[in-house]
Order: structure tokens, then C-alpha cells, then sequence
């Protein structure tokens, strides 16, 4: 029997699911997984009866309730450390990416949403959610650089590259422009096992789950 549940909305556009979802599976939780249809304009009345403020991903075990993504971090790595990088000031650094990722970066979530179905090269830009990605850029650069790479701290597919899958997913949807060193992180997340999963499974959800919104925005 599971030791808790993961709630979680519609895998093909929930991007907050994807990254409470990574966590999860990074740290080998026992849930239930619930898969929740979003709506168009976001909690859906199942969702807000579910989850203490009406969102995804959700996350309950072992008599804890979790409710943002963050906190689902801080508790996964209290299962298996090395989900944040062992050395202070490195772990100090990867949590300050992942936060700025949960609190930022409206511009591009709202000028290109998450959809893993779709393609619509060149759109999506304007003057802030090309300011996003040029900030995105700098904090994948600066943290391969320090670290090796493929991923933000090394060659382990950790908690702050969860924090950052969804972008990468937008990236593969809008296809801006991005520079040498941001393509082979784009292309290291998405050959990862777990992302690649979510790829499959949000591929192989119901055809009446899809919003129209999402499938055909205005461009």
C-alpha cells in the first residue's frame, strides 16, 4: 500500500505538476500517483477540493501535506540528500536558482505556456519574456560552467534541474533562440529517463483532455 499521494494536473501542460512530479521520482516516494484534468483557467473544483489552496502538485506522506513545490524539495532531500549538492555554498547556490525559478519568470510562463504536444517556432516573444529567457540563459551558463555540467550542479539530474524541466519544454515548444551551451542542457533534460517518461505519459492521456487555449493559442 502507497504511503501517501501525489496530486498532480494534466501532464501534457501542468508545468508546476512536472516539477513536484521529478522530485517525487528523484527521491523514490511511495505515492499514489492522482491525475487531476486541469481547466482553462487553471484549479480546476476537483483540484480545490483536494489540495489546500486549490493547486498542483500536492503532495501527501506519511501524515505530511505539502502544497508548493519548494517545500516538496526541501522534503524529498530529507529522503535522499544528494538531491541538493553536498557542499555549502554550492547547495547555497542551487537553492537560490530553484527559488528564483518558483518566484519568477511570469513573462515567459504567460507569453509561452507548457504544452509537450505542440510546436510554435518564433512565437511567443516580446520584449519581457525575452528578458526571461536571457536571465534563464545566464543561470544555466554560470551553474554549468561552475559545475561540469550536463546538469545545473554535475552530471547527477538533481532538484534544481526539476525546478528548470518545464522551462526546457517550453524552449522544445517555442524554439527560441538559444545559445550553444543552453541547447545541450535542453537537449540532457529531455533525454533524461524520468522526463522522457512524463513525455510518454502526458502523450498517452485522453484525447477529451485537451484545452483549446493551450492547442491553438492566438500567436
Amino acid at each position: 500500500m502507497a504511503e501517501g499521494r501525489l496530486v498532480i494536473g494534466t501532464k501534457r501542460y501542468s508545468s508546476w505538476s512536472m516539477r513536484g512530479w521529478l522530485m517525487v521520482q528523484l527521491a523514490g516516494l511511495d505515492v499514489e500517483e492522482v491525475v487531476v484534468p486541469l481547466a482553462g483557467g487553471g484549479g480546476t473544483t476537483a483540484i480545490k477540493a483536494i489540495s489546500p489552496n486549490g493547486m498542483v502538485p500536492y503532495l501527501e506522506h506519511r501524515g505530511a501535506r505539502m502544497w508548493e513545490s519548494i517545500a516538496i524539495a526541501e522534503y524529498c532531500a530529507e529522503f535522499k540528500a544528494d538531491l541538493w549538492p553536498r557542499k555549502r555554498a554550492a547547495r547555497a547556490h542551487a537553492r537560490s536558482i530553484a527559488a528564483e525559478m518558483h518566484a519568477g519568470f511570469r513573462a515567459l510562463r504567460m507569453a509561452m505556456p507548457m504544452n509537450l504536444g505542440r510546436e510554435f517556432p518564433g512565437h511567443g516573444r516580446n520584449p519581457d519574456s525575452l528578458a526571461d529567457i536571457a536571465r534563464v540563459e545566464a543561470i544555466w551558463a554560470e551553474a554549468i560552467g561552475e559545475y561540469g555540467g550536463p546538469f545545473l550542479t554535475g552530471v547527477d539530474f538533481t532538484l534544481a534541474d526539476a525546478m528548470y524541466a518545464p522551462v526546457v519544454a517550453r524552449f522544445l515548444t517555442w524554439q527560441p533562440e538559444l545559445n550553444g551551451t543552453s541547447r545541450a542542457y535542453v537537449a540532457a533534460v529531455r533525454a533524461h529517463p524520468l522526463v522522457d517518461r512524463w513525455y510518454r505519459e502526458a502523450a498517452a492521456e485522453p484525447a477529451d483532455w485537451l484545452l483549446e487555449k493551450y492547442e491553438n493559442p492566438a500567436l
